[in-house]
């Protein structure tokens, strides 16, 4: 993947270097950096400094590329973001039409989640320290991939192969598809000593159609 692709939000933050591959190749960088250091300290106690030499950049060169640590911050979530939408976007691509599909894309997106687990942990911890802007960003970002679970989910209901769908009833479900995936991450602790990742996949798939199953009726109060 291009570092201009992974980083393509993040041309609001200040520089003083000219060429914007060399900004996008050394932010990347960066990020990549950062991650660990993130993941293992805690973000307020690692310093610019210590993001510095792991980058293998002076601590005066790391800022000609951002202007604070809570930029680094962001620019590892947008990296996470990223990742995430890609993978699942694929797979929408390589899938074919049919109640399958729903099945691929959740198995994808619960599974890139397992894959990614520290690193949407890291995003739950830390948002709170971005500044407003940035956490706007973050929340757009969550947005957008639960985008494309509606997508999915409206396409497949126009084409029949789900019924009694309306507007309402496909964003909730894909907001339940977007957050059941993080509940992997925050609550690991806790699943990983019971379930597989195959063993929750399954069941948290059977819930998800069970509940595309039901009819509107049934939720009416």
């Amino acid at each position: 993947m291009s570092a201009e692709r992974r980083l393509s939000r993040t041309k609001d933050i200040p520089t003083q270097i000219k060429n914007p591959d060399l900004v996008n190749r050394r932010r990347l960088q960066i990020a990549d950096a950062a991650v660990q250091l993130f993941i293992d300290n805690g973000f307020h106690k690692t310093t610019t400094r210590q993001i510095a030499r792991k980058a293998g950049v002076s601590i005066g060169s790391l800022y000609e590329y951002i202007a604070s640590k809570e930029d680094v911050l962001y620019l590892v979530c947008e990296s996470i973001y990223f990742e995430v939408e890609r993978s699942v976007a694929k797979t929408i691509e390589k899938a074919g039409i049919g109640r399958d599909t729903l099945s691929e894309v959740i198995r994808a997106y619960f599974l890139v989640c397992h894959r990614m687990s520290d690193l949407i942990l890291l995003i739950y911890q830390e948002t709170r320290s971005l500044p407003p802007q940035w956490r706007k960003r973050v929340q757009e970002n969550e947005l957008r991939i639960t985008g494309i679970f509606v997508e999915m989910l409206a396409r497949l209901a126009a084409e029949g192969v789900l019924t009694d769908l309306d507007e309402s009833a496909i964003e909730l479900t894909a907001h339940n598809i977007s957050v059941l995936g993080h509940m992997w991450s925050f609550r690991r602790w806790y699943l990983a000593r019971h379930y597989r990742i195959e063993d929750y996949i399954n069941q948290q798939t059977e819930f998800i159609l069970g509940l595309l199953n039901k009819n509107k009726s049934e939720f009416k109060i």
